[in-house]
């Protein structure tokens, strides 16, 4: 065995370089231009690390796309899916089975208490297309109200109601009837330049204006915490004032669960946070840890009774797939069993406090924010104006952005982490270590003279004696 190959990739009869260059040469990657690709081979995982073709090992300090909540290699997860393998490996949605029944019960336990109905998908994107169509069939309403700052799928609805920009290759036949966005909530960089707390929550005012000039709104549309595009953490105030701009006007709350729910932020699903029941809840990633593709738009028994005597016009061959079932089951005892939910309350202080310190001693940190185990370290050219290094403009038009350049190095180093436009996205799985948490920070700190370098502005003055003491 040479010293570039592995035991896995003799297995398969190629090298680690046959296996990138087919990729490469045969598959899209996606979200980007083509020319830039060059996957790294990941032949291994382990808890909270991946290993490359060459044997080297890497702390996993996004979960990979902010979804596997447990870890790699779950032994618990791993075995639910061989015996349902040897069980039943399929079934068509219109029979009953046993996996099916368990995992509707387990999910009474921890889903909002009034959504009692269940729809199983195999995607995010597909759980919201799900969503919108129940929406709109309850209430008789076209428009979905989605905001800016978000990212809801790429199948056709759902990037409809995308806000960020892989939503403009799709336009203008691919935005969709019935889609309209409004400001997000985002107290770093207001969207319509109020500040928040002077601002009595305007942007919710403002959803609130549209509503009522639109006349045809069936449902409003929020990730709790905006995920990929920055992890952006509502004031308190917001979701409470949202519900009953909701109700008010008899439009639907959907929130989109996928990347906050099951344990990320500390709650079983963000919305606990601020203690508000959505109509509908749509959530996928961390349901299987994401060894297995599954999907899940749940609704208030309110809507459920609606469809008791009109057509639920929805369906797909793979919906409630046994397969996809089992590991949602398993994964759901083991955060019981491991306390998942509160070891993310407890770790949560620990990486802000680390954060926080980092923001001391790098001018390029504009803000912090989070909650549990789900962060974002936002870089700026100018903490005064908040001008960040890159915008949604550079990322389509295919311009290196600093993040990028700075996960780069980080990946040298041996630390995997999200980057997008011109913030990080931290979500390390729900296991990991102090030690690790040291880790992934460390490697982030050695690289951020990156960006200090590139600053129009230094330290501010207070902060100027910490930095040269430390």
């Amino acid at each position: 065995m040479s010293p570039t190959e592995t035991l896995p990739d003799l297995m398969h009869g190629m090298t680690t370089e046959e296996i990138c260059d087919i990729t490469r040469k045969h598959n899209y990657g996606t979200w980007r231009y083509q020319k830039a690709w060059n996957p790294i081979q990941m032949v291994d995982a382990q808890d909270s690390h991946i290993i490359d073709g060459n044997g080297k090992r890497y702390l996993d300090f996004s979960s990979q796309l902010m979804c596997m909540n447990l870890g790699h290699k779950n032994a618990a997860v791993i075995e639910s899916i061989a015996a349902q393998a040897r069980e039943l490996p399929y079934a068509m949605p219109g029979y009953a089975t046993a996996t099916r029944a368990e995992l509707s019960k387990l999910l009474l336990e921890v889903v909002p208490s009034t959504l009692t109905k269940f729809f199983f998908a195999t995607s995010g994107t597909e759980a919201n297309e799900a969503a919108f169509k129940i929406a709109r069939m309850y209430t008789g309403k076209s428009k979905i109200i989605a905001r800016y700052r978000s990212y809801h799928g790429s199948t056709t609805g759902s990037i409809a109601a995308t806000g960020d920009p892989r939503r403009w290759a799709m336009e203008p036949g691919g935005k969709g009837p019935g889609i309209i966005f409004s400001p997000e909530v985002n107290c770093y960089r207001c969207p319509i330049k109020h500040t928040y707390p002077q601002c009595g929550i305007a942007c919710a005012d403002y959803l609130e204006h549209m509503i009522r000039n639109e006349s045809d709104v069936a449902a409003v549309i929020v990730e709790p915490i905006v995920g990929t595009n920055g992890v952006l953490v509502p004031p308190d105030e917001y979701f409470p004032k949202l519900r009953k701009i909701c109700d008010d006007n008899n439009v639907l709350m959907i929130a989109d669960e996928v990347m906050t729910g099951w344990g990320r932020t500390g709650k079983w699903f963000a919305v606990d946070h601020w203690g508000i029941q959505p109509d509908i809840l749509v959530t996928a990633k961390g349901i299987t840890s994401a060894y297995v593709p599954l999907g899940l738009t749940a609704t208030t028994q309110k809507i459920a009774d609606f469809f008791v005597d009109h057509f639920f016009a929805h369906g797909h061959t793979y919906e409630a797939h046994p397969m996809t079932l089992a590991p949602a089951v398993a994964t759901i005892k083991e955060m019981q069993r491991l306390n998942l939910v509160d070891r993310a309350v407890e770790l949560g202080p620990y990486i802000e406090a680390k954060l926080q310190d980092l923001k001391l001693r790098h001018p390029s940190i504009g803000d912090i924010r989070g909650k549990g185990l789900f962060w974002a370290v936002d870089l700026v050219k100018n903490r005064d104006t908040k001008e960040p290094f890159n915008t949604y403009a550079d990322k389509v038009a295919g311009i290196a952005s600093l993040v990028d350049q700075i996960a780069g190095k980080m990946m040298a180093d041996g630390v995997t982490c999200q980057a997008w436009v011109s913030h990080f996205v931290i979500a390390p799985p729900l296991i990991i270590t102090k030690e690790e948490i040291d880790f992934g920070i460390a490697v982030l700190d050695k690289h951020l003279h990156m960006a200090d370098e590139k600053c129009t502005t230094g330290l501010p003055s207070d902060l100027t004696s910490i930095t040269s003491d430390s």
